[in-house]
């Protein structure tokens, strides 16, 4: 019997959806949104990829979201998508991310970590099943498959259940109300709600709308809700939070910090503690 005929579809009971859980509470219980900041595996190397996990965890991040270097990237931006391709030619694979994952687990092991990558790249033309259990082995609390929706995600829900590990969905702003309340109760850990349309990148400026939408999405959903793409200043953040998100995703704006080579750590620690500032509600 398959994977997916032997376990039922749905995530959030999982092991790693209770350690998310638990990363939310812990903000909740301090009366603010959960920061998650986001890494892009391998860049600029392994070793300075870790130091930027660590610092970024050190400053504040509640749970921290880790980006496996993809070829064809669709939902980012040209900032993850220099990094991404940066990390490749450095000789990032998929193994290799998750060895770094494993990395980060070994040294801050209190803060869940959710993996972010693409359908073709942790589900191919299978389940999932042995991906899912490598994330897992990793340390990896739950995975974002940006380009995977409920409706193809049944068997990877399987054996991510299976190992162990929540499948977080997205919605959009174009996100039917109907819709994104069944996303929502497919979504295990929390759901990952995308402030703009378009791809990920920092912003000048969120649209009006995002205070609106977050409190919509909010209303419908069971798990948690956490804001990405465009988010880069704490002015964003306080905005989101206020909101009622309960979490709020910073990615581009991190890589940029890094400077030209990558390496700026301390900027990244800086900004990732201003952030964390900025998550009062």
């Amino acid at each position: 019997m398959s994977v997916a005929a032997s376990v039922p579809a749905g995530t959030d009971g999982t092991a790693g959806a209770r350690r998310i859980a638990e990363g939310f509470a812990g903000a909740r219980a301090e009366g603010r949104a959960a920061l998650i900041p986001y890494v892009v595996a391998g860049y600029p190397d392994p070793d300075t990829s870790l130091a930027i996990a660590t610092a970024a965890i050190d400053a504040g991040a509640d749970l921290l979201e880790v980006g496996l270097p993809y070829s064809d990237p669709l939902a980012d931006g040209a900032t993850l998508q220099r990094a991404s391709q940066a990390a490749l030619a450095g000789g990032a694979t998929f193994d290799r991310s998750l060895a770094l994952v494993a990395r980060i687990a070994r040294a801050r092991p209190r803060v869940p970590l959710v993996p972010m990558g693409y359908a073709n790249q942790l589900i191919g033309g299978g389940d999932g099943a042995d991906r899912a259990r490598a994330l897992a082995a990793a340390g990896a609390a739950g995975v974002i498959v940006a380009d995977l929706t409920p409706d193809e995600g049944g068997p990877f829900e399987a054996a991510a259940a299976e190992a162990g590990i929540a499948v977080v969905y997205l919605v959009a702003p174009t996100t039917a109300p109907e819709r994104r309340a069944w996303v929502a109760s497919r979504s295990g850990g929390f759901l990952y709600c995308v402030s703009l349309v378009g791809v990920t990148g920092a912003r000048s400026a969120l649209p009006s709308t995002v205070g609106r939408l977050v409190r919509d999405v909010r209303a419908a959903s069971p798990v948690p809700v956490a804001v990405g793409f465009g988010v880069s200043k704490p002015a964003h953040v306080r905005v989101i939070a206020k909101a009622g998100a309960d979490g709020i995703i910073v990615a581009s704006a991190l890589v940029d910090a890094l400077g030209a080579d990558g390496t700026d750590v301390p900027a990244v620690a800086s900004l990732v503690g201003r952030l964390r500032a900025a998550t009062a509600r």
